[in-house]
């Protein structure tokens, strides 16, 4: 790959030219990395809801044209200027936030909100200048959350790859930046469930069946899955799901239909909704004295969380979570090294693969809400 290094790469991507318009297959330029970025050849890349939401352009500044795609796995072709940790030939997986490994967020234990490189929605450019990488006939075209992998290449920050075991099947492991990894995430970081435990799981999504297969690989005894689809509780078996609620068939609030299941309430609950609604319940359904809920979905930027005091008071406890709590370059490795073993099942997220050529059809399979996660091949 060493014979493309410092040269610009003429390369197909799938560029969104405006909102919720099919993505069209172009020939694009992409520039050589400079100063502590990396350029990459993506294999295998993955749809996640977040690519969807802003391709729809829903509740944020619309910036287009843009390459949309943060869950993926390459290879490092080119290193710029001050890349010590990865060489040409590495295995990694690009991810939409970062570890500079130098702030104070990076160097706290507690933390992985990178002040650097933490998300950021609304920027289309690296970093280090100011400007794309990514151009068609000398007209720039805008990056997505550092990543864009809907290219055959990208050049993304050094911070945001993280470097994984050569030996780990990119086309399933992929999967592990974004979406699979929050999930999974907030159970084994924070809500941390005991051997034996019960936990409720609100939304059985592709980040709520990761947060249920968190519970399971902690041994959880009872895992109550929380849903308004009643047709996604049969899929929600197959990660570990024990029981279900659809609060549409109950007449008083869902958090009062678990108290009754588990008399008192669940030991942990994991929020992955977005509903403000659910974060409420997911908190008020923890047993008191002991009981840990915490919220992983976005909420609408007005939204408000309204609960009594006394539920604090009461020694339920409330927590947030970004990305699982996992810093991408430190802990994905390790992630990756569960499926290795065997102890993470990836193969059951994923519901469909399809060419780069038809990356059209993986939003469409999003769309239909029938899909969890649509591979996409780079080489076809």
């Amino acid at each position: 790959m060493a014979s493309t290094a410092g040269q610009v790469i003429r390369c197909r991507a799938a560029v969104a030219w405006e909102p919720g318009k099919p993505l069209v297959m172009e020939e694009v330029e992409v520039a050589p990395p400079q100063a502590m970025e990396v350029r990459l050849k993506i294999l295998f890349t993955s749809l996640c809801h977040t690519d969807v939401y802003f391709w729809e352009a829903k509740g944020q500044t619309p910036l287009f044209p843009r390459i949309f795609g943060h869950e993926a796995g390459g290879i490092v072709e080119s290193v710029g200027e001050g890349v010590t940790d990865l060489i040409p030939g590495d295995h990694v997986l690009p991810v939409f936030t970062g570890e500079c490994k130098e702030c104070r967020h990076c160097k706290s234990e507690e933390s992985n909100m990178c002040d650097l490189l933490r998300i950021n929605t609304d920027r289309g450019v690296m970093l280090n200048d100011g400007k794309s990488r990514f151009s068609i006939k000398g007209k720039p075209i805008y990056h997505f959350v550092g990543t864009s992998t809907f290219s055959e290449y990208t050049v993304v920050h050094v911070g945001c790859v993280a470097k994984i075991n050569p030996a780990a099947p990119l086309d399933k492991v992929c999967i592990l930046s974004c979406g699979i990894s929050t999930g999974l995430g907030a159970t084994l970081n924070v809500a941390k469930p005991k051997m034996g435990s019960t936990v409720a799981i609100f939304g059985l999504g592709a980040v709520g069946l990761a947060a249920a297969e968190g519970a399971r690989i902690a041994g959880a005894s009872r895992i109550i899955g929380v849903d308004l689809n009643s047709k996604r509780f049969d899929e929600a078996k197959k990660f570990g799901v024990t029981e279900f609620v659809n609060p549409k068939d109950h007449d008083k609030p869902v958090q009062e239909v678990i108290a009754e299941m588990t008399g008192g309430g669940v030991d942990r609950s994991v929020e992955c909704t977005g509903s403000v609604n659910a974060m409420i319940s997911a908190f008020e359904c923890v047993h008191d004295g002991w009981g840990v809920a915490v919220l992983v979905g976005v909420p609408n930027k007005d939204d408000a969380f309204k609960t009594h005091p006394m539920n604090l008071l009461n020694e339920k406890t409330l927590k947030g979570t970004f990305f699982g709590n996992y810093k991408p370059r430190s802990d994905l490795p390790a992630v990756v090294e569960k499926y290795m073993n065997k102890e993470l099942e990836l193969e059951k997220f994923i519901t469909h693969e399809v060419s780069f050529s038809e990356i059209n059809k993986a939003f469409e399979y999003m769309l239909k809400g029938d899909s969890l996660r649509c591979i996409i091949r780079m080489d076809a």
